[in-house]
C-alpha cells in the first residue's frame, strides 16, 4: 500500500491524489476524539448525530438533589444545560487545515491518527436553575417558632420554641452546577438553622386567669409553675376579657374608691394600707381601667364570682405573686 501511495504522489498521479484530498475534505481526519466518541473518518453530519448521542447520555441522566430529609430528581437537560456539540464537530474538521493535503491524504489511506481530542463545554441557563433553587428553597423553609404562651379557641395554649431552617442559595446553586459539570449523581444542598427570637428563658412570665374556673395560672417560659384559685368579677360588673398587661404593682397598697357615686356610695372614700383594706397586702396594677390582681380579707370570696372586676386573691398567694412577677408580665384573660 506505502508503494502504490509513493507511486501516485511520485510517479505521475498527483492529481489523483490531489483529488482525492478534496473529495475527503468533508470527513474528519483519523484518531480525532469528541466527548470520547472517535469521529474519525465521519462527516459533519454523522459527528454530530454521534457526539450528540453521548451528550443526550449526559444531559439526561438523573442527579439526585438531597437537602435536609427531602429529595428531588432532576435532570441537566430539565435545568437548561445545553453541550457545544457543534462547535466542538467544527473544531474536529479543522484539525485537517494543520495539515498539507499530502500528508490528509497519507493519514486517510493508511488510517494513521493524529491523536487529537476534544471536550465539549457544558452552558447553564441561569434562570431554569435560579427556578429549580427557589422550588427547593420554599419547600425546606421552616419558620422558626417563638416560645409563647397564648389562648386560643378558649383553651391555653403553649408554644414550645423550635428552631427554623432555609436554604444557602448561592452555594447551594455552585454546588448543583458543580455536580451537573463533574458528572456527580447527587449533590447536597446546605441550610442554616434559624433560631427562635424567643426562647422559653426570654419569654419570661406569662399569668393566665380562667374566668370559668377562678383559677390563675402561673406560667415561667412555657411550664406551669403555679395555679391559685381566685374570685373574679360578678356577673353584673365582671371581670373584663383579653390580652393585658401588669404596669404597676404595690406592696402594702391604699385603697382609693373607684365609684363614690355608684356602687362605691356607702363606703369611705379613702381606706390607707392596713387590716381591712380592700386590695390586701399587695396588688398588681393592669392596664385594664381600673383592674387590680390584689390580695382580699374576704376569704370566703375565693372561687365565687365576687368582684367588681378586680382578681381577688388570698393574702399569702398575691404576697407570693407580687415576689415571682414583675411589671410588664402579660395577663391573659379568658373565659
Amino acid at each position: 500500500m506505502l508503494t502504490l501511495v509513493g507511486v501516485l504522489l511520485l510517479g505521475g498521479s498527483a492529481f489523483g491524489a490531489y483529488r482525492y484530498d478534496a473529495a475527503t475534505a468533508h470527513r474528519i481526519l483519523p484518531g480525532v476524539v469528541v466527548a470520547g466518541v472517535d469521529v474519525g473518518g465521519m462527516s459533519r453530519s454523522e459527528a454530530i448525530e454521534a457526539v450528540t448521542a453521548a451528550a443526550e447520555r449526559f444531559l439526561q441522566r438523573e442527579i439526585e438533589v438531597a437537602v435536609h430529609d427531602q429529595t428531588w430528581h432532576v435532570t441537566p437537560q430539565e435545568l437548561g444545560t445545553t453541550a457545544d456539540v457543534e462547535a466542538k464537530v467544527d473544531a474536529a474538521l479543522s484539525v485537517s487545515d494543520g495539515f498539507s493535503w499530502p500528508s490528509r491524504v497519507l493519514r486517510r489511506i493508511l488510517s494513521r491518527p493524529v491523536h487529537r481530542s476534544f471536550d465539549l463545554e457544558y452552558a447553564h441557563q441561569e434562570t431554569q436553575v435560579d427556578r429549580f433553587i427557589e422550588v427547593v428553597s420554599r419547600a425546606v423553609h421552616q419558620s422558626p417558632v417563638n416560645a409563647s404562651v397564648s389562648v386560643k379557641e378558649g383553651k391555653i395554649r403553649v408554644t414550645k420554641p423550635a428552631a427554623g431552617r432555609a436554604l444557602v442559595s448561592k452555594p447551594s446553586r455552585a454546588a448543583l452546577i458543580e455536580a451537573i459539570g463533574d458528572g456527580d449523581d447527587v449533590v447536597r444542598f446546605a441550610v442554616r438553622t434559624m433560631r427562635p427570637r424567643v426562647t422559653g428563658a426570654e419569654l419570661g412570665h406569662t399569668i393566665v386567669i380562667r374566668v370559668s374556673q377562678n383559677k390563675l395560672y402561673l406560667y415561667r417560659g412555657v411550664k406551669l409553675r403555679k395555679t391559685y384559685p381566685v374570685a373574679t368579677g360578678s356577673p353584673r360588673f365582671p371581670t373584663p376579657q383579653g390580652e393585658w398587661t401588669v404596669v404597676d404593682k404595690a406592696a402594702n397598697p391604699s385603697w382609693t374608691n373607684p365609684a363614690p357615686d355608684g356602687w362605691g356610695a356607702d363606703l369611705p372614700r379613702f381606706i390607707p394600707a392596713g387590716p381591712g383594706n380592700p386590695l390586701g397586702t399587695r396588688a398588681l396594677y393592669l392596664n385594664a381601667p381600673g383592674i387590680r390582681i390584689h390580695g382580699t380579707y374576704s376569704t370566703d370570696s375565693i372561687g365565687s364570682y365576687a368582684s367588681h372586676g378586680c382578681i381577688r386573691m388570698h393574702i399569702p398567694d398575691v404576697e407570693d405573686l407580687c415576689e415571682i412577677v414583675e411589671v410588664d408580665t402579660p395577663v391573659l384573660i379568658f373565659w
